[in-house]
């Protein structure tokens, strides 16, 4: 691995109190594009480092440490120093507590075992936990204290101290498909453009998609298509902020018409091509070539 891709490593090692949040830490990374990896034993992490290294393609990378013993408690710890001595990696420690009231709160909610009081009470477990978190926490880089915080403001945090200006969070999935061969059924928001003049029946646009010129010329230069298309893009800039507010990481914009090749995909593609300039957005068009395949079966 050359210098430059080593210098860019960063981990995170995500650890604190036993249903402090760290599921949803580690969701969160996810979203920000990390490699994460959830409950590692210590003791594997520096063969896994190598693999790492060796590959040289991945950049960011959380590890999920759930301190359950004492022994654990040392080999991260000499697990630490190690990589502190290596110049190439920036490492953060992240430890996520909430008061204990809070703790047994959620316990209770979710009727789990606190995993250091298999036979006793959740309070018991908890101080002993504490007890052998106590110094992996004074060595944290960032402490989070998530008693008054939902999975959402949890989530929000964690953006705050590690998105940067390249990481994407939200995005946008852009579908088009035919009615025909049935809706979506992961879309947020479906789309009917069937009322528009269909160019299967213009016998040259026939065999061609939504993604040809000349297709996507007839499909646009209608004037009911424009009028749509204002429209609608008028409603997406207007509700995409309030999903992001909403903490939600996807949106996915399914757009239909008869068979899927021509009217859906030409639109499709003109809509994500827009949203583009301010979002991330991944384009498919899901039954752009079924006619075709239908056709070469037969």
């Amino acid at each position: 691995m050359n210098n430059q891709a080593a210098e860019q490593l960063k981990l995170v090692i995500i650890t604190g109190m036993s249903g402090a949040g760290k599921t949803v830490a580690m969701q969160s990374f996810e979203d920000l594009g990390y490699f994460c990896v959830d409950n590692m034993p210590p003791s594997l992490i520096p063969k896994f480092w190598e693999l790492i290294k060796e590959s040289g393609k991945v950049t960011h990378i959380a590890l999920v440490i759930d301190m359950r013993s004492r022994s654990f408690f040392r080999e991260i710890q000499d697990m630490l120093v190690e990589i502190e001595n290596t110049k190439v990696i920036d490492t953060t420690l992240l430890f996520l507590d909430a008061s204990d009231h809070e703790l047994v709160s959620r316990y209770k909610e979710t009727r789990r075992t606190h995993p250091l009081a298999m036979d006793g009470l959740v309070t018991e477990g908890i101080k002993k936990e504490r007890a052998i978190m106590e110094e992996i926490k004074a060595d944290a880089q960032l402490i989070i204290d998530t008693t008054t915080l939902s999975p959402r403001q949890l989530r929000e945090e964690i953006y705050a101290h590690f998105k940067t200006q390249e990481t994407h969070t939200f995005r946008i999935e852009m579908v088009s498909f035919g009615f025909k061969y049935g809706l979506p059924i992961d879309a947020d928001i479906v789309i009917d453009v069937r009322f528009l003049p269909n160019p299967h029946y213009v016998s040259n646009l026939r065999p061609l998609t939504g993604l040809d010129q000349p297709v996507y010329d007839y499909v646009m230069d209608f004037p009911e298509t424009q009028e749509f298309y204002d429209k609608f893009m008028a409603l997406l800039w207007t509700i995409m902020p309030g999903y992001q507010k909403e903490g939600k990481n996807n949106v996915t914009i399914a757009i239909g018409c008869t068979g899927g090749q021509h009217r859906s995909v030409a639109l499709t593609q003109r809509i994500g091509e827009a949203l583009s300039k301010e979002y991330k957005v991944n384009i498919t068009h899901r039954d752009k070539d079924k006619r075709k395949e239908t056709v070469n079966r037969s």
